[in-house]
């Protein structure tokens, strides 16, 4: 099994980055939170990685934190759960919100993640209520690390800061209006010509559970 993988940060187009290490490059699928957390392109990386093989495919999936990777197996063995949901969760929250929806029991919260819904979300609750004391969380990672700085540090690949942001969101689960209206919601037309594709894709996170 592949449990990380470090080298040179060659490619970004969220969720997939490529790594490339001693002439390899592993294609890897990450979650928001930890894609907005990764450095320049050109730059070196380490991610901790759960690989997961399945009859049509062979895939890769990397976070920057090893409590964010144990977060990950923990969804994935939940009923209904699979990889795609997983990064979703943890795409929409970090290691902290998710914990705090956990105990809490937001039911509603967790419904406004893409692929969970009002059932999905109470299984979540139910089943992740005793593991949440493994759950080694890091109070100072997560996506709400270095914010101030989270604007232009990430320059993402495509035409348009907002259309990055745009298929960064439809490729984890939203619609094209979801995705639209999470990324309207903060930002008037003025901030938005002047907001990078990694800001724009965190205040849309955040909107999720200020939604809720």
């Amino acid at each position: 099994m592949i449990g990380q993988v470090s080298g040179i940060l060659i490619d970004k187009q969220l969720p997939w980055v490529v790594i490339e290490t001693q002439g390899l490059g592993y294609d890897i699928q990450v979650p928001m939170t930890t894609g907005l957390e990764l450095p320049a392109l050109g730059q070196s990386v380490i991610l901790f990685t759960q690989f997961i093989v399945r009859e049509d495919a062979q895939l890769l999936y990397g976070f920057h934190t090893k409590s964010l990777r144990e977060i990950f197996r923990q969804l994935i063995k939940v009923n209904g759960i699979g990889p795609k949901i997983a990064l979703a969760i943890l795409s929409g929250l970090d290691e902290i919100s998710l914990k705090r929806c956990i105990v809490n029991k937001d039911i509603s919260g967790l419904s406004q993640l893409p692929g969970i819904g009002k059932k999905t979300a109470e299984r979540l609750v139910v089943e992740l209520q005793d593991k949440l004391d493994s759950f080694e969380i890091n109070l100072s990672s997560g996506s709400n690390k270095n914010l101030k700085n989270l604007a232009g540090k990430n320059n993402l690949v495509g035409n348009s800061p907002m259309q990055e942001a745009m298929g960064a969101l439809i490729s984890l689960g939203y619609k094209p209006q979801e995705a639209k209206r999470l990324l309207d919601l903060e930002s008037n037309s003025e901030d938005l010509e002047k907001l990078s594709a990694a800001e724009l894709i965190r205040r849309a996170l955040k909107a999720v559970m200020k939604t809720s």
